[in-house]
């Protein structure tokens, strides 16, 4: 799903699990939607264990912390996987380019 957010000009877009969790999440940021966020719930907990948390979230940035269905004032659309996809891949080779 994605929403936005007119005070900050930022688009949210989020993949949650069954239970709302959101598991991944990308935020673009003005009118160039510049990614500032391409973060994953699992990489983020496998950081923190890892004794590595504030370099991922200095990266990548960190997941909504609440599940969807505690949200209020959000009326998002939904997104096919397929749409997801491509915002997530596309953030992520903006923040973490591969080594070339």
């Amino acid at each position: 799903m994605r929403c936005y957010w007119d005070e900050e000009d930022t688009w949210f877009y989020f993949e949650a699990d069954a239970e709302g969790w959101v598991i991944r999440q990308v935020e673009l940021k003005g009118p160039e939607l510049i990614p500032i966020t391409a973060a994953s719930l699992p990489e983020w907990q496998g950081a923190r264990d890892a004794g590595r948390l504030n370099e991922y979230d200095n990266r990548f940035g960190i997941t909504a912390e609440l599940p969807v269905s505690e949200w209020e004032g959000h009326d998002p659309d939904p997104l096919t996987f397929e749409e997801f996809e491509e915002v997530w891949g596309s953030a992520r080779r903006r923040i973490a380019p591969r080594p070339g």
